[in-house]
């Protein structure tokens, strides 16, 4: 250990440190003046996030026994319930800079990590896959109506290359495409309800009175909006770490305020708006993807835009929620030989191995199954992050291969336990996956830390007499990479504001 001229105590790395496998350039802390996105710029990330195929099936799933008014006001209020448990782990990003797979190293270890990592990994490639094969149809469908030519799967190469190639860019990148796409997305989807609303009176049914005759109830509904988006509520610091941040605000949803309004008010307005569409297509023509509905009408310009629709859905929601949090769960596990870019193209490739137009099939089987897990890991990271650190973390030693969270030889069998015990219970708790897996996960690794785990490592950040020394943007510092020194360095954020940037140090 070192100390660096800010008093505190700092890790040096080792004169290997360049074959160090915990650090590579995207998974260093992102210091506050690094953070490019603005509140408006979150909005229309989580407004593109939330337009996805999967939603319309919501929808269409709840209309089957709740009239529409409910199901439109049920999923707005479940997603507003997820919205706020997702601001814990959003402050990860915001406080330390953390990406989701860096932060695991302290509840699992700085091997350990690999394991929930990677899996959410896996499962964002899978959706990667699955997006881009929709995408693709869509681009086909375009194409085919214009010159005769169809081969979706020419499509589905050219569409995955260009999003490899935007993602690969960088978080600027993703928002630009973020502005220009939602926007429309939320034109076109207007345009969409208007057309359904019509076929449905030409039938004359009236939307707002319809009821199915299926047994779904409230509960139902809420929970499963409540799981739908548990990859996000776990690895949404993959985000929120380039989120605009004011600077020494220890009030926390002061300094979360580009969060809470993103997440607060385009995550459930959204979600719900999409699901009301796909309930509207399940009204008026007994199917719930009212792509295909409109696509079978459609013809011309109309057919088009729609079309259009599918694209720039798929295209704005692989970047955030796909392909970033798999390329950085890959560059977690494989650095420092697997760079950003390189992990973009992994994704790609992987989530296609998959075959994706088959898991398309059983959607949500898919989706509730990785979804219990990945529930447990968000139970584990607000017990670890509030619970037991009280949102201060020994960053430095995150990228320390034989420091404190190094563990039993790399594993946290805290964690580990508390994984698989309660994403196993999790798996076989039907609609109730998300609460038992969330809380079990929480429970079991908290009891485990205390009872034994932190009896032989100390963890310093529970017991400094000082803990604003293992805060970041709450008392206006940074934690930063020297390269000259291969050691990390605190800084202040007014440092760094008179031109003291990450590349310079």
């Amino acid at each position: 250990m070192t100390t660096s001229d800010t008093g505190v105590a700092s890790s040096s790395l080792s004169k290997e440190s360049e074959k160090n496998h915990l650090l590579e350039e995207s998974i260093l802390p992102v210091s506050n003046n690094q953070r490019p996105i603005s509140a408006l710029g979150f909005v229309w990330i989580w407004v593109g996030i939330a337009v996805m195929i999967a939603t319309f099936q919501l929808g269409a799933n709840g209309i089957t026994g709740v009239p529409l008014a409910n199901v439109v006001l049920i999923i707005f209020f479940a997603n507003v319930v997820l919205a706020l448990l997702m601001l814990l782990t959003a402050d990860i990003g915001t406080e330390h800079g953390l990406s989701f797979s860096v932060y695991l190293r302290a509840p699992f270890g700085v091997y350990g990590t690999h394991f929930p990592s990677v899996f959410r990994g896996i499962v964002a490639a899978i959706w990667f896959g699955i997006q881009t094969y929709l995408g693709a149809l869509a681009l086909n469908g375009i194409f085919e109506y214009l010159t005769g030519f169809s081969s979706w799967a020419l499509w589905y190469v050219v569409f995955a290359a260009v999003q490899v190639a935007n993602t690969a860019m960088g978080i600027k990148a993703v928002e630009r495409l973020a502005a220009i796409a939602a926007p429309a997305i939320l034109a076109i989807s207007i345009w969409m309800y208007f057309t359904l609303d019509v076929l449905a009176q030409t039938q004359g049914i009236n939307i707002w009175r319809f009821v199915g005759d299926q047994n779904i109830t409230v509960l139902t509904l809420f929970l499963a909006n409540v799981a739908f988006w548990s990859t996000l509520a776990i690895d949404i610091p993959n985000i929120t770490r380039f989120v605009k941040s004011p600077s020494g605000e220890r009030r926390f949803f002061h300094r979360n305020k580009n969060v809470l309004l993103a997440q607060l008010l385009a995550l459930p307005a959204t979600q719900a708006w999409i699901a009301l569409i796909g309930a509207v297509s399940f009204i008026a023509a007994g199917d719930w993807n009212p792509v295909t509905v409109i696509q079978g009408q459609g013809e011309g310009l109309s057919l088009i835009i729609l079309l259009v629709l599918v694209i720039l859905a798929q295209w704005s929601t692989n970047n955030a929620a796909n392909l970033i949090p798999a390329a950085l769960a890959f560059v977690n596990a494989g650095a420092p030989r697997v760079s950003y870019p390189v992990a973009v193209a992994m994704a790609a490739v992987g989530g296609t191995l998959f075959m994706p137009w088959k898991i398309l099939d059983n959607l949500f089987t898919f989706l509730f199954s990785y979804g219990a897990f990945l529930s447990a890991i968000g139970g584990i990271m607000v017990a670890d992050y509030y619970l037991l650190r009280k949102r201060r973390l020994n960053v430095p030693e995150l990228y320390r291969e034989g420091g404190q969270f190094y563990y039993f030889k790399g594993f946290n069998p805290a964690g580990i336990i508390a994984w698989a015990v309660a994403g196993t219970v999790a798996f076989y708790s039907s609609q109730w996956a998300f609460v038992f897996g969330f809380l079990l996960g929480a429970l079991i690794y908290f009891a485990i830390m205390r009872l034994f785990v932190m009896k032989r490592f100390t963890q310093v950040e529970c017991s400094a007499a000082d803990g604003d020394n293992y805060l970041g943007t709450t008392v206006g510092y940074n934690w930063v990479y020297e390269r000259e020194t291969r050691a990390f360095k605190r800084v202040q954020s007014s440092e760094l504001e008179k031109g003291i940037s990450r590349e310079d140090l």
